[in-house]
């Protein structure tokens, strides 16, 4: 098996722009090195997204989503989807994927769209939160800070929508972020969740 870490999945993430699980197959395709990987991305070109990335997206659509109990609605959630073209925010395909994206969220409930969003004093509370848990476990003092970064890392993986796995694997095995990221493959576009926004009674 391949040695590499989920910062270095995330590092090729962010250079090439494509999304995790195409990421994990060219490192571990690669054998780890970072470098070949990159070129593998680029022979198979998701590497071009990079380039799609830099466009502006100043069209595109509002996923909807409501979810009813016993005859009311008691929960909304609305998704912004952003695209280049007016021909492309109009696509089916595209309308299909904002509402999957919205109910999604109605499940999933994220705290941040992108890990750079992410409030970093609830990085930080939930960093010294685990650290304490580990330490009052009789965790091994050397062995406490691998343990807390493992933790905060599949926190923010299950808290940011991008990065979270789509909660209907039947329809898309990945990611969210994944699943956008190939819709703008398929689609030629620079392709990005904008607001979301997410109301439930009592909550």
């Amino acid at each position: 098996m391949a040695d590499f870490s989920a910062k270095d999945v995330q590092k090729l993430r962010q250079s090439a722009g494509v999304g995790m699980m195409d990421a994990k197959k060219a490192l571990s395709d690669a054998g780890g090195d970072f470098d070949k990987a990159t070129e593998l991305l680029r022979e198979r070109g998701l590497a071009k997204m990079a380039k799609r990335a830099d466009r502006e997206a100043n069209e595109g659509t509002v996923g909807s989503y409501l979810h009813t109990q016993n005859d009311h609605i008691v929960m909304g959630v609305l998704v912004e989807l952003v695209c280049e073209t007016d021909f492309v925010a109009k696509s089916p395909e595209f309308n299909e994927v904002a509402t999957d994206i919205a109910m999604h969220v109605s499940w999933s409930n994220p705290l941040a769209v992108r890990r750079e969003e992410l409030d970093e004093a609830v990085v930080a509370k939930e960093r010294e939160l685990i650290e304490r848990e580990a330490v009052a476990s009789g965790k091994p003092e050397a062995a406490i800070p691998k343990i807390v970064e493992g933790r905060i890392e599949k926190f923010i993986t299950e808290q940011v929508l991008t990065e979270q796995q789509f909660v209907n694997t039947q329809k898309f095995e990945g990611t969210v972020g994944d699943m956008v990221t190939a819709l703008a493959t398929k689609m030629g576009e620079n392709i990005a969740i904008g607001r979301v926004s997410r109301i439930a009674v009592g909550e």
